[in-house]
């Protein structure tokens, strides 16, 4: 008798221990549509933000990503409004494929000024012609974009020590407050899907969302981690999160010292 109720416990814990790990490894199933015309939207950025886990929906809408009960998605698409959403436990179960419907953006277009230049056909001279900001930091890496070594400047370095020692400054109070969201620029580093969705984003929204901070946050942070004014309105999301990260390592080895 002894030896049976041993086994029913161990039975039990292998039991739950099973559960725990196909919750661990659960996923969830939708299509993205229109809330207008109902149609699918295809090539929608979906981002698990407590996982830090991204996929695009297929031609037909559909998407399938990982994800337990109350995780949230972000999900973003060029010309919609992005917006979150919760999982339940409800979706899980019922492996139901559910329809998210996806605002169309309404936004008017600034007025663009086209400068005229003459040009004389000669690279040379003509390439003397573009107008150069030589307050800017940037470099160019082959194959990649021009990304801005910030962190290079003289008085970067500086600044992150004073943030250090100054627990009003935006760095202290950010990189400080929220490491388990800071701990997240490097899972972000991981997964290709992400990484792609912010190459293709300058609206700051979905970086936002996986940081847990505003967007007048980000750029408060690059610009005390020196970064220009050009950089911080050009770069696209990916590069602005190399540049945060590259910021907070260094934040974190002048705390640690």
């Amino acid at each position: 008798m002894r030896y049976f109720v041993v086994f029913f416990i161990s039975l039990l814990s292998l039991t739950a221990h099973s559960q725990d790990n196909g919750k661990a490894t659960s996923s969830v199933t939708g299509t993205i549509v229109s809330d207008i015309t109902l149609l699918p939207v295809s090539g929608a950025n979906i981002i698990n933000i407590n996982r830090v886990k991204g996929t695009v929906s297929d031609g037909k809408g559909n998407f399938t990503i990982e994800a337990t009960a109350n995780d949230t998605l972000h999900i973003a698409f060029i010309g919609y409004l992005p917006i979150k959403v919760r999982v339940t436990n409800d979706w899980i179960n019922n492996a139901t494929n559910t329809k998210i419907p996806l605002t169309e953006r309404a936004k008017v277009l600034d007025e663009v000024i086209i400068n005229k230049y003459n040009l004389t056909g000669y690279l040379v001279i003509d390439s003397k012609l573009a107008p150069v900001d030589d307050k800017s930091y940037r470099y160019n890496i082959s194959g990649l974009y021009a990304y801005e070594g910030g962190n290079n400047s003289p008085t970067a370095f500086k600044k992150i020590v004073s943030s250090v020692f100054n627990p009003a400054d935006v760095l202290h109070s950010i990189f400080g407050k929220k490491p388990t969201e800071m701990r997240r620029l490097r899972e972000m580093k991981k997964d290709d899907a992400v990484r792609n969705a912010l190459s293709n984003k300058f609206d700051r929204e979905t970086l936002a969302a996986l940081l847990g901070v505003t967007k007048d946050d980000i750029a408060e942070i690059l610009e005390r981690c020196n970064y220009s004014e050009e950089f911080v309105k050009t770069a696209n999301d990916l590069q602005i999160m190399d540049a945060i990260s590259g910021c907070y390592e260094d934040y974190k080895a002048v705390n640690k010292n």
